[in-house]
C-alpha cells in the first residue's frame, strides 16, 4: 500500500491492529535456538498453555475438594499412581508446564527501547525477574513428591498444593488486556469469571461440609440434609454412604450462584455457624461481582446504542442532503450504499472525509 502524502515510508496494515511496531518490520538478530515471542510458533503454544490453564483453574479445585479423600488414596497407593486418569493427565499438564518455563528461557522479548533483545543471558535475567517465581512455584508436581504417604493429613496438603496452579491466572489476567476494547469480548469474559468463582466457591462450600460434618453432635450440615432430601442418608460404617459426587457438587453451585445473584430459596441453607460465615463472605463478594459485572454490562449497551444511534443520525443528514440538492436515484443509491459500507467498516475518521469529498 503506498504512504499517504507526506510520509515517505510505507506503512503495513494488519487485521485486528494499526501500524505493526518497528521492531516487526525489521529482522532481528537473533541466537540460535531462540524463539521470537511474535512468532506462529509462540502464538500457538500460548493457546496451548491457556487451554491447560482453563483446566488447572476448573478441574485442581474440584479434585482438591471432590476426589482428594481416604478411600481414593487407598485405591490409589493399592493400584500405583497411574491408576486414576486424572492424575496422569496431571503430570501432563506439569510436565508442559515445565516445558514451558524451559521456552520462557529462550523467548525474545521487547525493552524499553522498543528494541527486541535476543541474547540468552539478558532474556534469562528478564524472566528471573519476572514470571519465573509464579510460573516455577505452578509447575511443581507436589502429588508426585509426596505421593506414597497415606495420611489424611497428606490428602488435605496435596490438595492444597495444587491449588498453587492457580497462580498462572495471574498471567492470563495480564494478557487478557488487549481484549478491553471489545464489547462483547469482555462480556463474555465477565461471565466466564463470574461462573468461575462459582465454581470454586462451590467446592469450598462443600469442603467446609465435608470437614465439618464427622465431628458434629447432632447432623444439621448441609450434607446431612441433602442426604435426607435425597433418601440417600450418610452411615457411619458405611464409608460410600451419602449423595454421590455427582449431587453434592450440583447442590453446592446451585448455592453458590444463587448466593452470588442474591437469588437464594432456601432449599439449600448454611446450619452451622461455619457456613453461615462463608455465606456471608459468598453475599459479600456476589455483591461486589454484581455491581462490577452489571456496571460493565450497562456500559457495554450504552456504547453499542450509541454507536446505533449516531448512525441512524448521520444516516439521516445524507437522505437530507439527498433531498436538498435533488441528487437523481442512481447517485442516490450510489451514496447511500458506499454510506452503509462505510460505517460497516472499522470506525475511521478517513471514512467521513471520503465521504464529504465525494458528496461535495
Amino acid at each position: 500500500l503506498a504512504a499517504p502524502s507526506g510520509h515517505s515510508s510505507p506503512f503495513v496494515l494488519s487485521l485486528g491492529a494499526d501500524v505493526l511496531p518497528e521492531y516487526k518490520l525489521q529482522t532481528p538478530r537473533i541466537n540460535k535456538f531462540t524463539i521470537l515471542h511474535y512468532s506462529p510458533f509462540k502464538a500457538v503454544w500460548d493457546w496451548l498453555i491457556l487451554l491447560l490453564v482453563i483446566y488447572t483453574a476448573i478441574f485442581t479445585p474440584y479434585s482438591a475438594a471432590f476426589l482428594l479423600n481416604d478411600s481414593e488414596e487407598q485405591k490409589r497407593r493399592v493400584c500405583g499412581y497411574s491408576c486414576s486418569p486424572l492424575n496422569v493427565v496431571d503430570l501432563i499438564v506439569d510436565i508442559m508446564f515445565i516445558i514451558d518455563i524451559l521456552i520462557n528461557f529462550r523467548t525474545t522479548y521487547v525493552n524499553q527501547n522498543e528494541e527486541v533483545v535476543s541474547d540468552p543471558a539478558k532474556i534469562a535475567i528478564h524472566y528471573f525477574k519476572g514470571w519465573f517465581l509464579i510460573d516455577m512455584v505452578a509447575a511443581i508436581p507436589f502429588d508426585l513428591l509426596i505421593f506414597g504417604s497415606g495420611s489424611e493429613e497428606t490428602t488435605t496438603l496435596i490438595g492444597l498444593l495444587k491449588t498453587a496452579r492457580l497462580l498462572r491466572l495471574v498471567r492470563v489476567a495480564r494478557k487478557l488486556d488487549r481484549y478491553s476494547e471489545y464489547g462483547a469480548a469482555v462480556l463474555m469474559l465477565l461471565m466466564c469469571i463470574f461462573a468461575l468463582i462459582a465454581h470454586w466457591l462451590a467446592c469450598i462450600w462443600y469442603a467446609i461440609g465435608n470437614v465439618e460434618r464427622p465431628y458434629l453432635i447432632k447432623k444439621i450440615g448441609w450434607l446431612d440434609s441433602l442426604g435426607e432430601q435425597l433418601g440417600k442418608p450418610y452411615n457411619v460404617t458405611d464409608q460410600s454412604s451419602g449423595p454421590s459426587i455427582k449431587d453434592k457438587y450440583v447442590t453446592a453451585l446451585y448455592f453458590t450462584f444463587s448466593s452470588l445473584t442474591s437469588v437464594g430459596f432456601g432449599n439449600v441453607s448454611p446450619n452451622t455457624n461455619s457456613e453461615k460465615i462463608f455465606s456471608i463472605c459468598v453475599m459479600l463478594i456476589g455483591s461486589l461481582m454484581y455491581a462490577s459485572i452489571f456496571g460493565n454490562v450497562s456500559a457495554i449497551i450504552q456504547r453499542l446504542y450509541s454507536g446505533t444511534a449516531r448512525y441512524h443520525m448521520q444516516m439521516l443528514r445524507v437522505k437530507e442532503f439527498i433531498r436538498f440538492h435533488q441528487i437523481p436515484n442512481p447517485l442516490r443509491q450510489r451514496l447511500e450504499e458506499y454510506f452503509q459500507h462505510a460505517q460497516a467498516q472499522v470506525p475511521n475518521p478517513y471514512h467521513h472525509m471520503v465521504l464529504k469529498q465525494d458528496v461535495r
